[in-house]
């Protein structure tokens, strides 16, 4: 069972995630408590009965956190039941692909080409919206270069740990999944 301070955190996440990013409460929580929850692959109803939430809702915040690349669910051969843990891939730098923000360029250039008779201060909005985006195109690929590479130097010096990239038990990917 997970101690208080544990669930303050994952109630800190679930805040903090509704807040910034649009997520279900429980969705954020859950987040958070994988983070800290031991051991680090629980059941749905061990997560659950930890976080006094239904099964549905845990399912549903599972489903969520699965479409973002944060959490996944494997089971262990042999098991009947799948187990939720962090996706270790989810702690690579999202959304800094400069292919995404190209698109996203192009999807505002769309909007320019509607207002192309438009006075200049009716196109501003979509201008700028351009820029950054190209901008952000340009610079992030950079920016996950440097992120990298100043992790390197932290896990070099012992300030991180590399974490293990395979989990230690044969993964088999639940039926709904495959």
């Amino acid at each position: 069972m997970p101690n208080d301070a544990h669930l303050l955190f994952a109630d800190h996440v679930g805040r903090f995630y509704a807040r910034q990013y649009g997520f279900p409460p429980m969705a954020g929580r859950l987040l958070g408590y994988l983070f800290v929850c031991d051991p680090p692959r629980q059941s749905i109803d061990e997560l659950g009965e930890a976080l006094l939430a239904s099964r549905s809702a845990i399912t549903g915040a599972v489903k969520l956190l699965e479409n973002f690349g944060m959490a996944r669910r494997t089971r262990t051969a042999g098991e009947r039941m799948d187990r939720v843990s962090l996706n270790p891939d989810s702690r690579q730098p999202q959304n800094f692909d400069g292919a995404l923000h190209q698109e996203h360029a192009a999807l505002f250039r769309e909007g320019l080409a509607l207002l192309a008779d438009a006075p200049p201060e009716r196109r501003a909005p979509l201008a700028e919206m351009v820029a950054l985006a190209e901008f952000l195109a340009e610079r992030l690929p950079r920016l996950v270069d440097e992120w990298q590479a100043h992790r390197d130097g932290l896990r070099a010096s012992g300030q991180l740990t590399d974490p293990p990239r395979t989990a230690p038990h044969r993964e088999v990917v639940p039926d709904d999944q495959a």
